[in-house]
């Protein structure tokens, strides 16, 4: 599958795709499976319908690489107005920002303030923030932020990618300062000599990285963001072999995808969190998606083929 996920990758960076493709009906449909709606009711509904069966949420606004620090500002209050509308309507749920999408090629110290704001105004209503991460070349500038930030409140949280050769290390520095952390598998087109590119030795670093965080104990959350729910299976049987039980870590998966496997789990005692994203700048975002799982591209096609 890497030949189809290599090719899902470089169409993700590809300026005339990026502005041609979401006009076609079917790949918007096909968007519909993995995000609720473009805007922050939308979101809001999504989260209030998981209620019933335990599971809270975390909300992301897609978009990247803003091109002004008024655009960047313009994110942050619209992030801003998101968490009143969160106090508004209570739903259990928490916000993850990209630092790109907070101006952070525009310079990291604006970058920080923006996230502060965010960040203090969460802590304030007992939520967590989380940081994600992008790219590698964005990876060692987001956790600069992230350590700025994990001094002035401690209910911050960074994604970090299990495929990176670095973050062996990253994911013990975060653990041993408290912080708390979102491990996914990875899902940019890196080189070799940055990542990981075989999916079994990409399973064993994220199995290997959340059992380090855990028995590092340093106080933080960890949460498994994955729908490989053999994986999952894996890292429960070797936690309870090491005394941590399933309320040491959570499991987070996106909105839409193995809903079944997140009800089930939720009955079964385990943490859940779905994470619903949003916007109208959805296209990288949704090409990241099927890169995971270059399956849903037939998905996509059987939408094509049932609408003509």
């Amino acid at each position: 599958m890497k030949p189809a996920r290599d090719a899902i990758l470089w169409a993700a960076q590809n300026r005339w795709l990026s502005e041609h493709l979401p006009r076609y009906r079917f790949v918007r449909a096909s968007v519909r499976r993995f995000m609720p709606g473009e805007g922050i009711d939308d979101a809001l509904g999504a989260a209030e319908r998981l209620a019933p069966d335990g599971i809270p949420a975390t909300f992301t606004y897609l978009g990247e690489h803003v091109r002004t620090p008024a655009d960047a500002d313009e994110v942050a209050e619209h992030y801003q107005a998101l968490l009143d509308r969160i106090e508004e309507r209570r739903p259990d749920a928490e916000v993850s920002v990209k630092p790109s999408h907070l101006g952070l090629a525009l310079g990291p110290n604006d970058t920080f303030d923006r996230l502060r704001g965010l960040a203090e105004r969460s802590a304030n209503r007992g939520r967590h923030l989380f940081v994600d991460m992008e790219d590698s070349s964005t990876v060692e500038p987001t956790l600069e932020l992230y350590r700025r930030l994990l001094e002035a409140t401690p209910n911050v949280g960074v994604c970090l990618q299990a495929y990176l050769h670095r973050t062996s290390a990253d994911v013990d520095e975060v653990a041993k300062r408290g912080g708390s952390v979102r491990l996914v598998k990875g899902a940019y087109r890196e080189p070799r000599h940055v990542a990981a590119q075989d999916r079994a030795d990409i399973d064993r670093a994220f199995a290997e990285r959340a059992l380090a965080f855990l028995e590092v104990g340093g106080g933080g959350r960890l949460a498994l963001a994955t729908h490989d729910v053999a994986l999952l299976t894996e890292i429960e049987r070797r936690a309870a072999a090491a005394g941590f039980g399933r309320d040491a870590y959570e499991i987070q998966m996106l909105y839409g995808i193995r809903a079944a496997d997140q009800r089930r789990l939720a009955r079964e005692g385990y943490r859940v969190r779905v994470l619903i994203s949003y916007g109208t700048h959805w296209y990288p975002w949704f090409m990241r998606r099927l890169a995971e799982h270059p399956a849903n591209v037939w998905l996509a096609l059987r939408n094509l083929l049932s609408r003509r």
